[in-house]
């Protein structure tokens, strides 16, 4: 499931804005259901642009009703009557999106501990770890999520110490169950000072399992990051 809410609070209207000959959300639809993972692909929209421009090229969407604080809150509202063992839930700002990752993401639920699962890059630039634009995360030994935060974590007190950084990418999978209890649950103060929903989660004790891709993409928050896509979508 794709969220799109066309009045996001950094950059509205974002998911209608022309990436090459495409939408952002356009693309971002096609690059889910050309991964071929997935039993439906849905775009989870309240705006009547984005149905419009999915439905036009023949995609699935689901309108919500209720105002949301989240992605995660607006796709709950409308699986909570559908039947799933695993929901995907690709942020619409994600034109980049891969297979490879998502696939490597689903396996994790193999093991019947995980609850829920997300994806994470290495960081190398200073710029983008110093970036609170840029969600950082720890993990523990078995690639259980420790914190997410846009400060330097872990912090560099010893330059000499050779530290792994890690960006959060915003694509989660969840156990319905998980998935309902998680958007039932009231703001939590972590949450609330970061803005980052997925403490929410750490904050209720259920840590997040965390697969690594190389996979090189942007997610569109600001007018800067679209510039971005433009010139990584010429290069590719």
């Amino acid at each position: 499931m794709i969220p799109a809410r066309y009045e996001a609070s950094r950059f509205p209207g974002k998911l209608m804005q022309l990436l090459g000959d495409k939408t952002v959300i356009r693309r971002t639809y096609e690059a889910a259901c050309e991964t071929a993972l997935f039993d439906e692909v849905w775009v989870v929209t309240d705006s009547d642009q984005i149905a419009t421009e999915i439905s036009a090229i023949g995609g699935k969407v689901l309108r919500s009703k209720q105002a949301h604080e989240s992605g995660t809150d607006r796709i709950a509202e409308v699986a909570r009557d559908l039947e799933f063992d695993i929901i995907v839930n690709v942020q619409g700002d994600s034109p980049f999106i891969k297979k490879e990752p998502l696939r490597q993401l689903l396996q994790e639920f193999q093991d019947h501990t995980v609850q829920v699962g997300s994806l994470m890059r290495p960081l190398t630039a200073r710029e983008d770890i110093q970036n609170p634009n840029v969600v950082k995360v720890v993990v523990n030994n078995k690639s259980d999520s420790i914190f997410f935060s846009r400060s330097v974590i872990p912090f560099p007190r010893d330059p000499q110490q050779a530290a792994p950084y890690y960006e959060h990418v915003g694509v989660y999978a969840f156990r319905k169950k998980t998935l309902l209890d998680f958007t039932s649950w009231a703001l939590t103060p972590l949450e609330k000072m970061e803005k980052l929903e997925c403490l929410r989660l750490l904050e209720h004790g259920i840590p997040i399992r965390m697969v690594i891709t190389s996979e090189k993409g942007v997610e569109i928050d600001t007018p800067a990051d679209l510039e971005r896509a433009r010139t990584l979508l010429d290069l590719l």
